[in-house]
């Protein structure tokens, strides 16, 4: 990161090491800067005649703050300029640098989208954290969340996301989409993202979340059906998917105890979702349409794997 100059006017002493600074602190040292870089690189605007670009690597700390702190591009823009601790984590210098706008910012999220890059960004991350022998791939766990979409129809057309739907949920109805992960049983990381409308059932996308060299899958009751039984036993697959009680018909003990054996197993399924809703703060989506709150699913979830794999990453140097 650059030198800062005097004139930011941020040189004050401080009693205490934030929160909010020693997590900044733990992702400048975690996240693969260079990795990510490279990926983004080919398809980010070169200077020439016209404005000249923002640097690339303040671009995409500003992308990644705006999903670790829930900022809108709005809201980025000034919290740029409302705090130090933001800039000098972007690289940014209040005394000789111009601050991104919001429509840079959005610019640079439509740039990702466009070419695809949050699906390579992950798999770059992902990448990395195999190197590091992090993600084994052993077992997959697979699970799904809803997240709601705002049910305003307070916009142009007078109607709610027509990309998204609802579904009844126990006694309650829940309108947005809904994320399908399958995850590494044992770190906890995720390996595969799938985003739906809300409507899709948890088993339709059962086979997606799996990466094919499982020796065991566990799931919860929403993923009981005969077909996926019979597929985990004709492909000699350890079959950890939770039993539902048939109508009128309690389970029996044995199998009580095989679903508290899967409950413990496929906990390690609930961390993702955990990181994202309460350490990100993402409980609702922020765009309309399916495809630009997938890619941002996709992005949260490579830096909540990072999030959950830094301490074995900033030990290892």
């Amino acid at each position: 990161m650059k030198q800062i100059s005097l004139a930011a006017h941020d040189f004050v002493k401080k009693p205490k090491q934030t929160r909010r600074e020693k997590f900044l602190s733990e992702m400048e040292a975690v996240v693969p800067w260079t990795r990510l870089l490279a990926v983004i690189e080919p398809h980010y605007p070169k200077a020439g005649n016209g404005r000249r670009p923002f640097d690339l690597s303040a671009m995409l700390r500003i992308h990644f703050m705006q999903q670790w702190f829930s900022y809108s591009d709005a809201a980025m823009e000034e919290a740029l300029h409302d705090m130090p601790l933001l800039r000098r984590f972007a690289g940014l210098d209040a005394g000789t640098d111009a601050m991104p706008d919001e429509t840079t910012i959005l610019n640079f999220r439509h740039l990702l989208e466009r070419h695809q890059l949050p699906d390579r960004l992950f798999a770059e991350v992902n990448t990395l954290l195999t190197e590091k022998g992090l993600l084994l791939r052993e077992g997959t766990t697979v699970d799904a969340t809803l997240i709601a979409a705002p049910p305003s129809t307070k916009n142009r057309d007078g109607k709610r996301d027509p990309a998204m739907t609802q579904t009844k949920k126990g006694n309650q109805w829940y309108f947005g989409m809904k994320a399908h992960i399958g995850v590494d049983d044992q770190s906890g990381l995720v390996h595969t993202v799938v985003g739906t409308t809300a409507k899709t059932s948890d088993m339709s996308q059962f086979a997606s979340l799996l990466h094919g060299d499982e020796t065991r899958i566990s799931a919860d009751r929403g993923y009981d059906y005969p077909q996926i039984h019979a597929h985990l036993e004709e492909n000699l697959i350890e079959d950890w998917v939770a039993r539902k009680a048939k109508p009128g018909k309690p389970l029996d003990a044995w199998t009580r105890g095989l679903n508290h054996a899967i409950a413990q197993l496929r906990a390690v399924g609930e961390h993702p979702f955990r990181i994202l809703k309460r350490q990100f703060g993402y409980t609702k989506i922020r765009y309309r349409g399916l495809a630009k709150n997938i890619d941002q699913l996709v992005t949260l979830f490579a830096l909540g794997n990072l999030f959950q794999a830094r301490r074995s990453l900033l030990a290892a140097g």
